[in-house]
């Protein structure tokens, strides 16, 4: 506690460090959610939590000369994606953040740092604990289970805000306005499992070394995804040696491109060298297609124990699977040059004793590419027979010709800075469309400081850029007289 004491904005970065001592990550965030109502208390502000999802909305007073302007909503989600490095030893249920700083920039040692969307929550707090601000009434509105597809949002009762004007802080590129976002669906694929005992040699496969990170941010970038490299690895050996697969997992959240991938197999144990050069051999293949965007990948294979193993007809099912499903960067948009407009991230595998499930996040800028996505997963889990569920399903946030908001913002960052930003819009989803179908009349706008790597442990966040962004969120609310 306190590593952040001497950093500007003093209030942001204070209650930035307070909320990463408190667990929050997707659908453990009751504890962070009360934290801010005992916020709203103790300074008497009208406060609402919820009921179906813990959102808090926390209302303060237009300033003198302010009060006929209409509310303004500073808008984020409170939950993070916890990720760790595999020899970091963290348990996001309990333990708070490992804070540090390097340079510019703040860290938590060894995992995510929640920047994604802790900071906007920090903003937020910031204004209404200030005395010292001009600005319309603020309604803070803070959303949960963001990053898992959205529920909080899709669960919000739009009759408990009255602003007309949003302030969306969940984007990662100082000077950079967003005003329009990918929609998006989660998909899941589950094959029953079936077994057999086990006779041959157990081996244990991983895949490791890949950076991995948002896939919707990231994945224009064509970084390797530790999910389809496995189905490759094990299509390659299924080839050459005959093998049952025992146990498979890989990544961890659908959002996030996975990093690390594992597998046990069984074959006959003069299969064993084969595998192992047959291992080799994808890995320089690899190591070749990414070589500049993800060059330290390592694959690695040694001996393991098992007592059972899947059949063949599932363990076929699920390398047909793996090297069929689409995956990554599926078309780019022909408005916007260089965005993505539709892509598919595989990213997680999870095996249970009864099933083996595969979570895929499907995301288009156009709503018609989403669907048509989701009709080749349909279609390939109907042909292996495997059972499909959709869900978390969100619209996009589409370009308004007219808006107030974008042009202010435009004019204030012009009047800080002496520069032009820009304006952007971006592959990943924001809570912009949900809330723009259910408040139809609200003018909003997407931005937020340099953030970097969210959704990986190498996750930072700039501290000049949070200062930066906090005088522009000052000085706009100020301008809207």
């Amino acid at each position: 506690m306190n590593v952040l004491k001497d950093l500007n904005p003093k209030k942001v970065f204070g209650f930035f460090e307070e909320m990463c001592q408190i667990p929050h990550g997707s659908g453990n965030e009751k504890a962070i959610s009360d934290y801010l109502v005992n916020f709203a208390k103790e300074r008497n502000l009208e406060v609402i939590q919820e009921e179906k999802e813990p959102n808090v909305i926390i209302r303060k007073p237009a300033t003198e000369g302010y009060e006929n302007i209409p509310a303004v909503i500073i808008q984020g989600h409170m939950d993070m994606v916890c990720e760790k490095d595999s020899d970091v030893d963290h348990d996001f249920e309990k333990d708070p953040l490992n804070l540090m700083i390097d340079g510019d920039f703040v860290k938590a040692k060894g995992t995510t740092l929640g920047a994604d969307n802790g900071i906007a929550v920090a903003y937020g707090l910031a204004i209404l604990d200030a005395c010292d601000l001009k600005h319309p009434a603020i309604e803070l509105f803070v959303t949960t289970n963001e990053e898992t597809g959205m529920y909080g949002a899709i669960a919000a009762d739009p009759k408990n805000l009255k602003g007309k004007t949003l302030l969306n802080i969940d984007s990662e590129e100082e000077g950079v306005f967003l005003v329009s976002c990918a929609g998006g669906v989660t998909n899941t694929v589950n094959i029953k499992a079936e077994y057999e005992d086990a006779k041959n040699e157990a081996l244990r496969i991983e895949i490791n070394g890949l950076k991995g990170g948002h896939s919707g941010q990231e994945i224009g970038k064509q970084r390797g995804n530790a999910n389809k490299i496995m189905g490759r690895l094990l299509n390659s050996i299924k080839n050459e040696v005959e093998f049952n697969i025992v146990t498979i997992c890989g990544g961890s959240k659908h959002n996030a491109i996975p990093r690390e991938a594992e597998v046990i197999i069984t074959t006959e144990v003069s299969n064993v060298s084969k595998v192992q050069e047959i291992a080799s051999n994808v890995l320089k293949t690899i190591k070749e297609e990414l070589r500049v965007q993800d060059p330290d990948i390592t694959i690695t294979v040694e001996k393991s124990e098992c007592k059972k193993q899947l059949t063949k007809d599932v363990t076929e099912k699920i390398v047909s699977y793996l090297v069929l499903i689409p995956d990554g960067v599926q078309t780019m948009s022909e408005d916007i040059k260089g965005l993505v407009e539709s892509s598919l991230n595989l990213g997680v595998i999870e095996f249970n004793e009864d099933k083996i499930t595969f979570v895929s996040s499907i995301r288009s800028s156009v709503k018609s590419l989403k669907y048509a996505i989701a009709d080749k997963i349909a279609y390939l889990a109907k042909l292996i027979g495997a059972e499909l569920v959709s869900d978390s399903d969100y619209p996009e946030w589409q370009y308004e010709q007219n808006s107030k908001i974008r042009d202010l913002s435009m004019q204030t960052y012009k009047e800080l800075t002496g520069e032009d930003a820009k304006i952007d819009a971006i592959h990943a989803g924001l809570e912009c469309g949900l809330l723009k179908e259910k408040m139809q009349d609200v003018d909003m706008i997407s931005f937020g400081p340099n953030l970097y790597d969210v959704h990986t442990p190498s996750e930072r966040m700039s501290i000049s850029s949070v200062e930066k962004v906090w005088n522009f969120i000052v000085k706009l609310l100020e301008n809207m007289k």
